[in-house]
């Protein structure tokens, strides 16, 4: 067990509460605290103390054992804080025995991040798809929280009033998720046509772990104003920007919301259309902080969050940012273990032409020669070519229009579709 004493501030005041033992280091553990401190700071708090405890298994009544429950209480007294966070997920039993022992409020880590989503949504999507995820994870323990009354005291004045209130309940949460989830469908479809509607040009999404910097790359790169402050999950919708990369190439560059090691499922789920911007992408943009503690666990994370969206067979490229941050020791070791990265600092302009080449030489990956012969009254068929391909030579005919031109694999799939339609109309 190690305890850390810290300054108190005049804010709410929390307690935070993590384990180690067999499948987690206590470094990596007082890492993990030190990221769910950062997640309180975020929320509105400040931690008045730190506790990590050694145990080989959680306690299934109460997480950390009756014996720590107590200390806990005396704590939460001792400093004026009335709430207690613990980094890991409560079953609600856990949290009902914990409340009891300590008479402080509890919250578990995905009630704290349900909650800073709660208070970062700005538009109409995001506050959809965040109550709707605290709906979800509010619903078990709604029930549960009804249901130990009549079990454990019984009596009158217990019992019926009790199913009816928890039957009532649960009746309302579940006509308010179901309304939710019919307005997502709507705004999916709505943002699905409007990702159809964006033609022409690749999509580049920028993707990482949440203060990586995303927002303030994007900024630079396509010169735009966007929120990027130095906390935790300050951008929840997807924001898309055209980036211009060369003299006769554009690309349209997303970022959306930031990952983080045990994102509650609930949100994954509410937060489908908009990740499905990441999902859509032509390529992703894996953007790291340099400068964190534990870089590789940073990047799992992201690499196990694309793969439960579903896009981890994109196109992708490492660019580690912050480096005007981060020690020389760590650079070395970062450009050894991955010599394919790029290394740039999006608020110093250091290294971001490296980028736009990257981004190049994927596109060019799927880019071919091709040779077409067009009728002179096709106008549109030219016009096309023009505005998606970058043209080689050209010879006007009589009848025809000689032109070859470099061009993505799918728009020559557009084009051909294009001639076939006049073909069929002549013949």
């Amino acid at each position: 067990m190690e305890e850390q004493l810290l300054t108190i501030k005049e804010q709410e005041k929390v307690i935070l509460v993590g384990v180690f033992g067999p499948d987690i280091s206590r470094e990596e553990a007082k890492e993990h605290l030190n990221e769910l401190e950062r997640l309180a700071d975020t929320a509105g708090g400040v931690a008045v103390k730190k506790i990590l405890q050694n145990r080989t298994h959680p306690d299934p009544d109460t997480y950390i054992g009756k014996g720590k429950i107590q200390e806990i209480k005396a704590d939460s007294s001792m400093l004026g804080a009335d709430t207690i966070i613990f980094d890991d997920d409560l079953t609600p039993a856990q949290i009902r025995n914990i409340q009891k022992g300590t008479d402080s409020k509890i919250i578990d880590r995905s009630g704290l991040i349900l909650d800073i989503f709660a208070s970062r949504a700005q538009t109409s999507a995001a506050k959809t798809q965040v109550e709707l995820a605290q709906l979800q994870y509010l619903l078990p323990r709604l029930t549960r929280a009804w249901t130990h009354l009549s079990r454990q005291k019984g009596g009158i004045g217990t019992k019926g009033p009790g199913e009816t209130q928890i039957e009532t309940d649960r009746r309302m949460i579940g006509k308010r998720i179901a309304t939710l989830k019919e307005k997502l469908d709507k705004l999916d479809q709505q943002r699905a046509l409007q990702r159809k509607q964006r033609t022409g040009l690749t999509r580049v999404s920028l993707v990482g772990y949440t203060n990586a910097g995303k927002s303030s790359l994007l900024n630079t790169l396509t010169e735009t104003e966007k929120l990027a402050e130095d906390r935790l999950f300050a951008t929840l919708d997807s924001t898309v920007r055209q980036y211009q990369l060369n003299s006769d190439k554009k690309v349209l560059l997303s970022d959306t919301v930031g990952f983080i090691r045990k994102l509650p499922h609930n949100l994954i789920e509410s937060f489908k259309s908009t990740l499905d911007e990441i999902s859509e992408s032509d390529i992703i943009l894996h953007l790291v902080d340099a400068s964190a503690v534990t870089v590789e666990d940073y990047i799992s994370v992201v690499q196990n969050t694309l793969r439960e969206i579903g896009a981890d067979e994109k196109p992708r490229f490492l660019v580690f940012n912050k480096i005007d941050a981060a020690d020389g020791d760590t650079l070395s070791h970062l450009k050894r273990n991955y010599p394919e990265a790029l290394f740039i600092s999006a608020t110093q302009q250091i290294g971001l032409d490296a980028i736009s080449k990257k981004i190049v030489e994927i596109i060019e990956r799927d880019y071919t020669y091709e040779q077409r012969q067009l009728p002179v009254d096709r106008y549109e068929l030219v016009s096309f070519v023009y505005d998606n391909a970058v043209v080689e030579h050209i010879k006007h005919n009589p009848e025809h229009v000689d032109i070859g031109f470099k061009m993505h694999k799918n728009d020559v799939e557009k084009l051909d579709k294009m001639l076939a339609v006049q073909d069929n109309e002549t013949n």
